[in-house]
């Protein structure tokens, strides 16, 4: 997810999208200690994706 995605969203879709986030972040850290992950780069990508939908969120509350 692009930061222009997320500040296109309302405050609803991005708390939705980081609930959903966190809970695949959570599984593809479960998935890696197991070894089952077959691209350990998806848990940096996901943590970068929240941060972007936390910044946005910041941002629209400043307003």
């Amino acid at each position: 997810m692009k930061f222009t995605d997320a500040k296109d969203m309302t405050v609803a879709e991005l708390n939705k999208k980081l609930k959903s986030i966190k809970a695949d972040m959570f599984e593809a850290k479960m998935k890696n200690t197991l070894g089952q992950l077959s691209n350990p780069i998806e848990i940096r990508q996901m943590r970068k994706s929240v941060a972007r939908i936390k910044t946005a969120l910041s941002a629209k509350a400043k307003k």
